[in-house]
């Protein structure tokens, strides 16, 4: 148990000390990656429960969930090093400055996506359309409340 525990602690620390050598552009770029993966999965949802209900796929749901909610449980948080407010990953990057001086309200906005993208990919599991409808809304406004607080608006 305590070498299980000793490993498990290694990897963590090995694991931080890479994120926090990476590029400040790299870091960008890796995020807008995730994020692009994100938005297309979402994308996908919409389509089959709003534009088009009658194309809804139980399979490519799920599958569409699972992604969003494991990209919310990556540690993408890590990809948020100092100076990476400014710069270029694929793009300009689009974080407010806020992001790195409100931890509470960071915390606040992760929490609640991560908990709602958690819920999406319950409810997907059970193939209720329905259900999954309200609830792909309800990880829309925690994206909406973090976009509005802590992303620039497009130029």
């Amino acid at each position: 148990m305590k070498s299980k525990l000793l490993l498990s602690l290694l990897a963590v620390a090995i694991a931080g000390s890479a994120v926090a050598q990476v590029k400040v552009e790299d870091a960008i770029k890796w995020r807008q990656s995730g994020y692009a993966v994100m938005a297309w999965n979402m994308g996908k949802l919409k389509g089959m429960l709003v534009d088009n209900p009658g194309s809804f796929n139980k399979d490519q749901a799920v599958a569409a969930a699972n992604t969003i909610a494991a990209l919310a449980n990556s540690g993408m948080g890590a990809l948020y090093v100092p100076g990476s407010d400014k710069g270029k990953g694929w793009v300009e990057t689009r974080v407010k400055p806020e992001l790195f001086t409100d931890g509470e309200g960071v915390k606040k906005v992760a929490m609640a996506f991560n908990k709602e993208a958690n819920e999406l990919a319950k409810v997907a599991a059970a193939g209720d359309a329905a259900a999954i409808k309200a609830q792909f809304g309800k990880v829309g406004e925690t994206c909406k409340g973090c976009h509005d607080k802590f992303r620039k608006d497009e130029k």
